[in-house]
């Protein structure tokens, strides 16, 4: 097909118009047919056809419509009379953010691993999409899955860039993908490793360990895991369950397990050791783990199954290296950190380090301050109302309970002090006898609880490296204190909703991919210069948005563009670097007869509700 020009004079004036014709093949040779007379198209000349040549391939199929991700330069331009009183801006969705999540799913092959583990069956949306449709709601806006189906779906640009309706994503197929997801978890963390290895060089030989707990809403009646324990959320009035993370020294996740919520974290390190040994094979890594998990049951399982270890010991071990911690040879290796290496006992092969810093020492003391100052006002009040000329404590069993609720709460100071209650007889009242206090101080362990200020203790089998190396490798557990933190913030971890196990099992791992997705992203934007805070890429990725564009046109119709906003100059600089390239060609969605919009409006959309 080609465009051909008229020209005809009519009255003493010449009028142009163009014709769209097709050569076509008859019996007497070929022959050229007028598809559609076109009129008059302004602005069109010899020399600017741009595009118009392109029509007749458009419409024998021959050159593909571009979709919103592609971007391509090959689209022909459309031109057309517009009144442009009538312009509005309507649809308007988030696509920052999600854009920014689906390219991490991709980079991380997460959707290569998930349509191959989760087969096509006889479901309309495919298991896959809808799991990464729950990682990346909880990736950029941690709700419930009935939040995500009747509201934020509705919101964002998902339905374009997934292919998957809103009416389609209800709270019932979001909780049937949580079921098909939950079976896929082993063989996620194999992926992972693999992926690890292949983006960061990941080598696993040291691998950090802790372990954290969240709580639910609820009784947790249906869940056998949910107990209550120690809660590192301050709340020992839910129930909770366990979480142990295993995390590479960048901080990359790399598995979990989930135990019931008493479990003690001294009794875990033998399953999740041998869980990596069985998953991943048997190889010398080094565990760092924190002074919670050790116990000398624990250290000889590592030493007999061949591993490393490097772990700090619990305060009162340091008691042991008293003379080494007077003396003075310390070496340091940072403003603020001193480091020495000390030799275990005879019996061993183990190497220890001291650490001390005086930062952590004013930190120490300081807490400490106010827990003796707490403890002596509390026994203050205690001694009073014991010996009160007038309705006077008289109950001995009473008075040691409050002790020991002081003793409890001011556990940094109790063992400071001693405290007891006694009897003397007392003629004058009636039950004859009252109640004696006596509270003494223990001044030498006060005066080597000060000195210890700032100080602790590592251990380790590891040999021929210096106490800088050592004291380095440690500190890596910052790295899962972070995410542990970034999960229960950031990704909306706690508390948990779900009431059966196998709901709170996938919630968690849905969780643990968000995390994944978001240390990834650290890492990405560490390798191009761009610091290490994903939280403030991604707000800044929340401003773009997807809109559509509806263009009066003189015919009477609309033309409706749909488009993505341009990000600021600073932004648009940060996903330069990130090679991320938002996409910049406007796809037409649709055209409608109306009439003409008297005035600019700008108009939202309300998502469909599912009810």
């Amino acid at each position: 097909m080609f465009l051909r020009r008229h020209t005809r004079k009519k009255s003493g004036t010449v009028y142009e118009y163009w014709t769209l014709v097709e050569s076509v093949r008859t019996s007497r040779g070929p022959r050229q047919r007028t598809v559609t007379t076109i009129g008059k198209l302004p602005g069109l000349d010899e020399e600017a056809r741009v595009g118009w040549e392109q029509i007749g391939a458009i419409l024998d199929g021959k050159v593909r419509q571009a979709d919103l991700l592609a971007g391509s330069q090959a689209d022909p331009p459309e031109w057309a009379t517009v009144d442009v009183r009538g312009l509005r801006v309507e649809r308007l969705r988030r696509f920052g953010d999600v854009f920014l999540g689906l390219a991490l799913w991709r980079r991380l092959g997460l959707d290569g691993f998930f349509d191959e583990a989760m087969e096509r069956g006889r479901e309309e949306i495919a298991w896959s999409t809808m799991a990464c449709l729950l990682v990346l709601a909880r990736f950029c806006a941690p709700s419930s899955e009935l939040q995500i189906a009747d509201f934020w779906y509705g919101k964002t640009a998902l339905e374009d860039l997934l292919g998957v309706p809103a009416e389609k994503v209800n709270d019932d197929r979001l909780y049937r993908a949580l079921d098909v997801l939950l079976p896929k978890k082993d063989a996620l963390f194999g992926h992972l490793q693999k992926t690890y290895g292949e983006l960061f060089g990941t080598t696993f030989d040291i691998l950090l360990y802790d372990i954290t707990s969240t709580y639910f809403e609820g009784t947790g009646a249906s869940n056998p895991q949910a107990r209550r324990g120690y809660s590192r959320d301050s709340r020992p009035d839910c129930v909770q369950v366990c979480i142990a993370l295993v995390v590479t020294p960048e901080g990359l996740p790399l598995t979990y397990e989930v135990f019931d919520g008493n479990r003690r974290d001294v009794t875990t390190v033998e399953e999740i050791v041998e869980t990596m040994r069985t998953k991943y094979g048997q190889e010398r890594r080094v565990w760092v783990m924190d002074r919670g998990m050790v116990s000398e049951d624990n250290l000889a399982q590592l030493r007999q199954c061949g591993a490393f270890y490097l772990v700090a010991t619990p305060k009162s071990m340091l008691k042991q290296f008293e003379r080494a911690l007077l003396a003075g040879d310390w070496e340091q290796i940072e403003p603020g950190v001193e480091v020495k290496i000390c030799q275990g006992p005879d019996d061993t092969r183990e190497t220890f380090v001291l650490c001390r810093s005086p930062q952590r020492r004013e930190k120490e003391r300081a807490m400490r301050q106010r827990q003796i100052r707490g403890l002596e006002e509390g026994l203050a009040r205690l001694k009073a109302r014991i010996e009160a000329p007038t309705r006077a404590l008289r109950d001995r069993d009473r008075a040691n309970q409050r002790v020991g609720g002081l003793f409890q709460k001011y556990s940094r100071a109790a063992h400071l002090y001693t405290v007891n209650i006694g009897e003397v007889p007392d003629p004058d009242h009636k039950s004859g006898k009252r109640l004696t206090v006596t509270i003494a101080t223990k001044d030498d362990l006060r005066e080597w609880v000060e000195e210890a200020d700032g100080c602790y203790l590592l251990r380790t089998n590891l040999q021929g490296h210096n106490a800088e190396t050592f004291w380095r490798t440690y500190t890596g557990l910052t790295q899962i204190e972070d995410c542990f933190r970034i999960g229960k913030h950031d990704l909306g971890l706690r508390p948990i909703f779900h009431h059966n196990k196998d709901r709170t099992q996938a919630h968690i791992l849905v969780c643990f991919l968000a995390l994944v997705l978001w240390r990834t992203l650290q890492q990405w934007m560490e390798s191009v210069g761009l610091g290490t805070a994903p939280r403030k890429l991604l707000e800044e990725m929340a401003e773009v948005h997807s809109l559509d564009v509806v263009l009066p046109a003189r015919t009477g119709q609309e033309i409706r563009l749909r488009t993505v906003s341009r990000p600021e100059k600073h932004l648009a600089i940060l996903l330069q670097r990130l090679d991320l390239p938002l996409p910049n060609k406007p796809k037409r969605i649709q055209n409608v007869v109306q009439t003409f919009a008297p005035k600019m409006q700008i108009s939202q959309e309300k998502p469909t509700s599912n009810l």
